[in-house]
Parts: C-alpha cells; sequence; structure tokens
C-alpha cells in the first residue's frame, strides 16, 4: 500500500469516540475511526466528494447490507459497502491521467442513453476506478483528467481554484472585431452571465478563449448568442498542463510535477 494510503488506513484505526450509525460487527470496530461516508467513497476512488454525495442521496449505496441516503453517515474500514452492488475499497495507488477526449464521447462512466464515453478509452489500461475531473460536452474535444484522487479533484474543481482552462475554437462565421472585448466584459444570455479571462482573435474564423470558472456549454451559448456557429472545440490547457502532442484518444500519466504544480495553482501559490 502507498504511503498516503497507509496514513489514511492509521486515521481508521485511531480511537474514536463517535457512535456508528449501523449495527456493529464486533466490539473492536467501536474503537476505530470513523469518516463520513462521502468522504470515503471519494477516497476508494468513487467520485469528488460533491458527486458522491448525490450518489448517497439517490440511494446507490449501501453499508452492511442497508441502503443509506443520510449525509452524516459514518462509517469504518471495516464497514461493507457497497455502490451499486459492487463492493468498494480503499485504493492503494492514486492515479492522475491526462486524456484527448474525441467528439462523439460524454463524459460519464456510464451513459442511459447508450453514447460512448471517455472512459471507454481508459478501461483495461487501469485497474484503479477513476473519474474525470471537469467535464467536455459531447461534441467538445480536448483535455480531460481523470483521478480517483477525491481531494485532488476537490481542489481543482472548486471555483476557488481560478485555474485557467484555454480553448481553441474554430466557427462557421467571421467573428466581430469586437467580440472579445464584448466576452471579456461578460454577456447575458437567457438570464445567465459568461465572462472569460482572456478572448483573441487568431483568424477570421478562428478564436482563443480563456476561462476561469467554466458553465455548461459557456462557449457555444455565447457564440450562439452573437450568430456565430461553432465548428470545433477543443480545450487545450488546465493551469499548467498543455495538450501538445497528445492526439485524440490518447492518455498518458501527469508527472509528479505537474500535480504538484496544479495543486499550487489551486492554492494560489507559486512553486
Amino acid at each position: 500500500m502507498s504511503r498516503r494510503g497507509s496514513n489514511l488506513q492509521d486515521k481508521f484505526t485511531q480511537k474514536s469516540n463517535s457512535a456508528s450509525t449501523f449495527p456493529q460487527k464486533s466490539d473492536s470496530q467501536s474503537e476505530k475511526k470513523q469518516i463520513r461516508l462521502q468522504v470515503y467513497l471519494s477516497h476508494c476512488g468513487v467520485s469528488s466528494r460533491r458527486a458522491a454525495e448525490k450518489i448517497i442521496q439517490e440511494g446507490r449505496v449501501s453499508v452492511n447490507g442497508q441502503i443509506v441516503r443520510e449525509l452524516g453517515t459514518k462509517v469504518c474500514c471495516d464497514d461493507n459497502v457497497l455502490v451499486d452492488g459492487k463492493k468498494i475499497k480503499l485504493e492503494e495507488k492514486k492515479r492522475y491521467v491526462l486524456l484527448n477526449k474525441p467528439a462523439g464521447f460524454v463524459c460519464s462512466s456510464s451513459d442511459e442513453k447508450g453514447r460512448a464515453c471517455a472512459w471507454d478509452l481508459l478501461k483495461g489500461k487501469y485497474s484503479e476506478r477513476l473519474y474525470n475531473v471537469g467535464r467536455l460536452d459531447m461534441y467538445s474535444k480536448g483535455m480531460i483528467i481523470f483521478t480517483n484522487d477525491g481531494e485532488f479533484a476537490a481542489k481543482l474543481s472548486h471555483p476557488s481554484s481560478q485555474i485557467e482552462k484555454e480553448y481553441i475554437v474554430e466557427t462557421s462565421q467571421d467573428i466581430p472585431q469586437d467580440f472579445p472585448q464584448k466576452f471579456e466584459k461578460g454577456i447575458r444570455v437567457d438570464g445567465k452571465f459568461y465572462k472569460c479571462l482572456h478572448c483573441e482573435i487568431l483568424k477570421p474564423r478562428k478564436i482563443k478563449i480563456v476561462l476561469i470558472e467554466g458553465k455548461n456549454r459557456e462557449i457555444r451559448n455565447v457564440l450562439d448568442s452573437q450568430n456565430i456557429g461553432t465548428k470545433s472545440l477543443v480545450r487545450v490547457r488546465i493551469g499548467n498542463i498543455k495538450l501538445d502532442e497528445l492526439k485524440p484518444g490518447e492518455f498518458r500519466d501527469l508527472t509528479n510535477f505537474e500535480i504538484q504544480r496544479l495543486i499550487s495553482l489551486c492554492e494560489n501559490k507559486k512553486l
């Protein structure tokens, strides 16, 4: 087990005065440290803590044979925890994977409509259960990070992290010269306010856009509001990580330096 995994296991075995929500398996179990169920799910690589809360509320989690929907529920390492009927356990190795998502794939571990999922491109290559940090819509391409580190995912996803995300967009109409200034100042579409950090016209029908807190389909919605069609949208950078020569459908592990640099950016520090 990795040092981090070992440290987490040690936390579970520390003494605790809190009572278990569930019937105890043994007297010794009541002496073990308990943590919130959503935290446990994130440490097991099921999802980020925020996504884990939704999974719990949907009744997809059971603990020692009982369906759990209460977010305040606590568990310890000896509890039998199942998600969608499958037993989960603490991940021994943390993974951080960069995927160049092709168009036509949804950012989900499964899809009720039977559409191809970005996770399918990683299946068979990693034994850990990975989930995507952030999303790209089905028709957009480019960088998606997958991980089983819930704390890392939470930091990267939180609005306060101010992580830059850069996109290259090709359009079906020429881009008005005043569009970059308008988008940087802010554009309201159907009651929602969209504002980019930076916008630059590269060619008459090619533009670079940098977002900090991207809303769902933000770029497409803004362009549509200006009667500009989107032909291609590619995310080429997340923080300090660039797409570079990674081809559509290809993926690689992030380096330790890249991981630490991303965490540093999330904490608004200089490495």
